[in-house]
């Protein structure tokens, strides 16, 4: 079951991802080509933001039907809205051809991509967790929380492969959407993977014993609002520093400060190494020191790092580029890597996949869809340190949600 929930992590993250390389690359020239640099920039990385705002909502749908039926059905169906958004990306025409309707469409299919993938998380943590023995609960959901590094190295590595072997203009003109458009194979397999997994037993004893909630989303917010808003504060650092040093930070260093894009593709392939192994230590390692304790340690780092990571991209030298991503989402790991176990274990089993998705997915929203906005905006108005600054105090934000919520190593998930 925690490959099973790998391998349908993975697939979803990677059309994620594909479409933040994308809003990196060339998306700003695709579908905004009339406005200024910096406002392309921005209104292409908007469209990026979009899902973010939208996946609160798949959590509240998911996590209703999650809770209510179960979570192999709900699993099938995200799958599914995610991977045919994805193509839909991939098969729209550009501003050239269709006018305002093409950003006005691509906002919509990044929507449904936003909706989709606010039902992954919760049902793929849930599926590893819920049929993990007391003890190994860490283990089990180190494999769906290694979704986001292998799905975004298969995305950047299929971008570097259209980038080295295509000039500009074909990248620009359709190389661009051939990672898109493989999304369909790896939907189906995805969903042969998924349609042969069982119910989880935590589920299925609930369904059993009649202790399902008829109205979880309602229950969630009326029993476990502070741990539902903590969580949500805890998982902001995850995707702000993310967003600034692998989808910001491959546009920054690309257009402002010119390098290479087939060197800074191949610096975020490295990064990732480092992301996987910082996940599969703290993951694992959280089932003897806790969950609590390697999150705080997380969020001390990033608040460090944060600090560090603009001028060591400033210096423009490969191996300290490679460095400062690698180190960044290195605190990452450590900080999302408990996550998969932590999340879960704040809930009773009642609400557990509304309330593990939303708070993942709020998070989302605090790091994910704010940091689009302002990010480039700071850079321009006050330069790169301006970045790390804000980059750090989110850590600060993170770390104290963390200090407000309690260990949950030890506790029953029935």
């Amino acid at each position: 079951m925690a490959v099973a929930s790998f391998i349908g992590n993975t697939i979803e993250l990677y059309d994620f991802f594909i479409y933040g390389m994308a809003a990196a690359l060339v998306l700003d020239d695709v579908f905004f080509p009339n406005l200024s640099p910096l406002n392309s920039t921005l209104a292409s990385f908007s469209t990026y933001a979009v899902a973010f705002l939208a996946r609160p909502i798949g959590s509240v749908v998911f996590g209703h039907f999650g809770d209510r039926v179960g979570r192999k059905s709900v699993l099938v169906a995200s799958l599914l809205l995610m991977g045919l958004s994805t193509v839909m990306v991939g098969l729209l025409p550009g501003y050239a051809t269709l006018g305002s309707w093409a950003p006005a469409l691509l906002v919509l299919l990044r929507f449904l991509q936003g909706i989709g993938i606010g039902g992954e998380w919760g049902g793929a943590v849930l599926l590893a967790v819920e049929h993990a023995p007391r003890g190994r609960r860490g283990l089990y959901a180190a494999f769906p929380q290694l979704g986001p590094p292998v799905g975004f190295s298969a995305a950047t590595g299929v971008f570097w492969l259209m980038s080295a072997s295509l000039d500009e203009a074909a990248f620009a003109s359709w190389g661009w959407r051939v990672p898109f458009l493989l999304s369909f194979l790896l939907v189906a397999v995805g969903l042969v993977v998924r349609l042969k997994i069982s119910e989880t037993p935590v589920f299925a004893r609930s369904v059993a014993h009649r202790t399902t909630s008829r109205a979880p989303m309602a229950e969630l917010l009326r029993r476990h609002p502070r741990e539902l808003l903590l969580g949500a504060g805890a998982m902001a650092v995850v995707y702000t520093l993310f967003y600034s040093s692998m989808t910001y930070g491959l546009s920054y260093t690309t257009t402002i400060l010119g390098m290479p894009r087939n060197t800074m593709l191949a610096l975020s392939l490295i990064a990732c190494l480092f992301l996987a192994t910082a996940i599969w230590l703290a993951a694992t390692r959280s089932d003897t020191a806790g969950r609590r304790k390697l999150v705080l340690t997380g969020c001390g780092l990033a608040a460090v790092w944060g600090l560090l990571l603009f001028p060591l991209l400033d210096t423009r030298h490969p191996v300290v580029m490679a460095v400062a991503m690698g180190g960044a989402v290195f605190c990452v790991g450590v900080t999302s890597g408990p996550m998969g176990a932590f999340l879960p274990e704040l809930f009773p089993a009642r609400v557990r996949y509304s309330g593990a998705s939303l708070s993942y997915n709020l998070g989302g929203v605090l790091g994910g869809a704010v940091s689009p906005l302002v990010v480039p905006r700071l850079q321009s108005g006050f330069g790169s340190a301006s970045v790390g600054c804000y980059v750090s105090a989110m850590a600060v934000v993170s770390l104290l949600c963390v200090r407000a919520l309690p260990e949950t190593r030890e506790r029953e998930l029935d």
